[in-house]
């Protein structure tokens, strides 16, 4: 049986989100698929010396739980350590299907483009999307209002507070910033927040 998406793409994607996810946070990994991609999502983000561009070159596995990754490369759900990626991108292209995307935004994404042509109408895509940028319009409006309460308060603790990873915070004060709402008075340590109004010109 031929698959439309390549079985093993889909296993290595959803095998890298459980053996590189961020243990710490509550976040749960995520499997979504669209009429016209499949999106596996992870509550975690990329070790300091990889970057998205590495992840389509030769590059050694830094997973985020070791004591997990190791298993799975015994009993085989991880072939070779840090060819995941790689392997993903070629059979992607033996398939005919665009290569992979990998973002790291609120957590770590990847996106495997369906071909051309398969399912129909954005009616049922729109419907599934809307409801998550929702919830990060929810998340950057809690984020503003705990500022509002302590223009002194951390990163960290909004992220306590809010629920989600550092990174997580971060990337939503970064929208934030974009967004002109936002901006920082003073050093990174010993600073405070400053809600602003309009956009940047």
């Amino acid at each position: 049986m031929r698959y439309e998406i390549p079985k093993v793409v889909v296993a290595e994607a959803i095998v890298n989100a459980v053996a590189h996810r961020d243990y710490t946070s509550n976040g749960s990994v995520q499997v979504m698929l669209f009429a016209d991609r499949l999106e596996v999502w992870n509550p975690g983000t990329l070790p300091p010396s990889l970057t998205l561009e590495k992840l389509r070159q030769p590059h050694g596995s830094v997973p985020g739980n070791p004591l997990l990754a190791e298993p799975m490369y015994l009993t085989g759900y991880i072939e070779r350590m840090g060819t995941g990626t790689r392997d993903m991108i070629r059979h992607c292209t033996e398939a005919g299907l665009p290569e992979p995307e990998f973002a790291v935004s609120d957590g770590f994404q990847t996106i495997i483009r369906r071909a051309q042509g398969r399912g129909t109408g954005e009616s049922r895509e729109k419907p599934r999307e809307k409801p998550r940028e929702e919830t990060r319009e929810k998340t950057r409006d809690k984020i503003l209002a705990l500022i509002a309460a302590n223009p002194s308060i951390s990163t960290n603790e909004l992220a306590e507070q809010i629920g989600i990873t550092p990174k997580g915070i971060e990337w939503q004060i970064q929208q934030l910033k974009r967004a002109g709402q936002l901006k920082r008075v003073g050093p990174k340590k010993g600073g405070r927040w400053e809600i602003t109004e309009g956009g940047d010109e």
